[in-house]
């Protein structure tokens, strides 16, 4: 199930069941779990971990050195979990001093020509569209789905269960359980579809959207709000999640 035509450096650690098509190139210090396809023209570089079931797609290049000037060679990992998709021209690059590594979870489409930057991390569940763009040291949570030519600021921090407008250009956080969109992006109501698909219930969503009116609506600075919905909500999973990420952003959230 290796082809011939394949490079594969002596060092590198390739698990059972792997599929290896012709003129994939994989590096040194590369570790490849059990039962991954890997199609031509992929490159799998230095300092590149990657899990089980994974499907890479041609011309993706994974493990890649930063795009970032301060990298002075340091040893950096590219990390990847297991059943993802990673689609044409997808490229992940490898961490950097700030954080020593770039993590893609699991059970994730990273659609074709998307770009994922330097000590990235990136949740389990997560659809990412065609051509998005990830500066340095963003977060995205579990469950959010990504649409087609978004462009991600460094640092940012997109929370569980968005839904992103395609098109949109954002420098700050953006919280649970929302869909964003419009130029300037802004809030643009909850993610009840979505939610619903995931199997939230009718108390849990309605909990979510009277936040969020308190958050977007209701003409409280944002700590003030905050402040309400604690002392006004119930407390469950879903308003801890929406309080916390709030309260811990240090870029600020759209609005």
């Amino acid at each position: 199930m290796i082809s011939s035509l394949a490079y594969i450096h002596p060092e590198a650690k390739i698990g059972e069941n792997v599929e290896i098509a012709p003129f994939v190139f994989i590096d040194k210090n590369v570790v490849i779990g059990d039962n991954n396809k890997i199609m031509a023209n992929a490159n799998i570089l230095y300092g590149s971990r990657i899990g089980n079931g994974n499907t890479i797609f041609p011309g993706a290049v994974i493990g890649a050195i930063p795009q970032d000037l301060k990298f002075q060679g340091e040893e950096t990992t590219a990390e990847i979990g297991d059943n993802n998709l990673i689609r044409e021209n997808v490229t992940i690059n490898r961490g950097t001093a700030a954080k020593g590594r770039t993590i893609v979870g699991s059970n994730n489409l990273l659609m074709e020509g998307m770009h994922v930057a330097h000590d990235a991390l990136i949740g389990n569940g997560c659809i990412i569209g065609n051509s998005t763009k990830m500066a340095g040291e963003i977060v995205i949570d579990d469950n959010a789905i990504i649409s087609a030519n978004v462009l991600m600021h460094q640092f940012c921090h997109v929370g569980g269960h968005v839904m992103i407008q395609g098109g949109c250009r954002f420098s700050k956080d953006i919280p649970p359980y929302i869909i964003a969109g419009r130029e300037p992006i802004a809030f643009c109501g909850i993610n009840i579809i979505g939610l619903r698909r995931r199997g939230f219930s009718n108390e849990a969503i309605e909990s979510i959207h009277n936040a969020y009116r308190i958050i977007y609506q209701s003409g409280l600075n944002t700590t003030d709000a905050l402040k309400k919905i604690e002392n006004e909500f119930e407390k469950s999973p879903e308003i801890d999640y929406i309080v916390n990420f709030i309260r811990s952003s240090e870029r600020g959230i759209i609005k």
